[in-house]
């Protein structure tokens, strides 16, 4: 009789439903490939549309054509042409112009696109600069805060204007927006 330790079988192979029995590829929709040059492209009409006083149609047209598809690149285009707009608007402005947004045809999903842009840039403006991580260590006694925050000498404002756009945003699109972007698989 063949002995056969019952503790080392995979039960997920066993079950129809497991994940270890179907592609997880399938759970992520599938988007067009976006190029850089493409990104480089939409993100110039945008700043043409911000040149010329309209903001909000500028950051629409931001928000209706995230680069899902693109590459490194185009995906930081986009976002620095995005963190471009949020910072050239007033802030006695943001909760009007989510209104109107919010409002629109697919208002929904292009405030849960700003969203996942807020969040993007929030992490990426709070990682060290290359130049703080190229200054030596020096020993020091006690607490210091010597190196700054939010990546270098605008970044205290940055993170400033991009919380004050996401304390509005969840005024406005509430924190089911939060959840959305969380479960989304599309990332910018």
């Amino acid at each position: 009789m063949a002995t056969m330790n019952w503790r080392t079988i995979n039960i997920d192979l066993l079950d129809p439903e497991s994940p270890a029995n179907f592609s997880t590829a399938t759970l992520s929709p599938t988007v067009p490939p976006v190029s850089a040059a493409e990104a480089q492209s939409l993100s110039s009409q945008i700043k043409q549309l911000l040149r010329g006083g309209d903001s909000e149609g500028a950051l629409r047209g931001a928000l209706e054509s995230p680069p899902y598809g693109g590459d490194t690149a185009a995906k930081e285009v986009h976002l620095a042409t995005v963190v471009e707009i949020l910072q050239s608007i007033k802030q006695s402005e943001m909760s009007p112009l989510l209104n109107r947004i919010y409002g629109s045809e697919g208002g929904v999903e292009a405030l849960d696109v700003l969203m996942k842009y807020l969040y993007k840039s929030m992490a990426h403006s709070s990682r060290p600069s290359s130049a703080s991580l190229n200054r030596s260590a020096s020993p020091q006694s006690g607490f210091s805060q010597i190196q700054q925050r939010g990546g270098g000498e605008g970044g205290g404002q940055a993170m400033s204007v991009l919380l004050s756009w996401h304390e509005k945003l969840v005024e406005i699109a509430g924190p089911g927006s939060i959840v959305r972007i969380m479960s989304d698989r599309r990332l910018v």
